[in-house]
């Protein structure tokens, strides 16, 4: 069945566009990179992007917390990534690393939602708030990791009622099992559309004719 998306009610959620995931030298690159490459990850990025500011679909900045010196050190029970962030100090704030990817900059009209902390974008955010405003019934959530910040993201967004759309050529993750997971085995329960970059801007392009 085709999806339709109506550019009024559509937003793509890109999800932690940052370098240390998706340039040469981040710190999280190397790890990504095998099945990043194999699916044409940046690419593929760059076209959903493209696509929904020519067709008139919002795009939504959906980044992870920067880390900062001393995050998650005072916690009761941070989860396993929030452990390996406060080792690796992924993201961190005022670096490099930290800032968006030079090909993912937020335009005029593009929504930057307040970080999450956890691997929902909905979750301690004013996500949910943005897309009320704006109008948004439908989400299509790509970015990274497919398996962590996009699943939960997009589970979270069905629950609140939106129509989700998973994009299996513009996410990656470290193993081809998750990947597998992401889009095989959980995507199915939750995801009411689950397609390829081609076929979406093929169908942004449609509605917006």
């Amino acid at each position: 069945m085709s999806q339709t998306y109506d550019p009024r009610h559509t937003a793509v959620l890109l999800v932690d566009p940052y370098n240390d995931f998706l340039s040469e030298g981040g710190k999280i690159w190397p790890r990504l990179e095998p099945i990043a490459e194999e699916v044409g990850l940046l690419d593929h990025l760059r076209s959903v992007v493209a696509s929904a500011r020519e067709t008139g679909v919002r795009v939504v900045f959906v980044p992870h917390r920067r880390w900062e010196a001393g995050d998650y050190e005072t916690w009761d029970h941070p989860n396993p990534t929030q452990q390996a962030i406060m080792e690796r100090h992924s993201f961190a704030r005022g670096t490099w690393g930290g800032e968006f990817h030079t090909d993912f900059q937020p335009q005029p009209g593009d929504v930057v939602v307040q970080e999450h902390w956890g691997q929902s974008g909905f979750a301690n955010t004013d996500l949910d708030f943005q897309l009320k405003q704006h109008g948004i019934i439908h989400v299509v959530v790509v970015g990274l990791l497919a398996n962590t910040c996009i699943e939960s993201t997009g589970r979270f967004a069905m629950e609140l009622g939106y129509h989700v759309t998973l994009v299996r050529d513009a996410t990656a993750a470290v193993l081809p099992e998750m990947m597998h997971a992401a889009h095989e085995l959980n995507g199915p329960t939750y995801a009411h559309a689950i397609t390829t970059t081609d076929e979406l801007t093929a169908a942004f392009k449609g509605a917006h004719a």
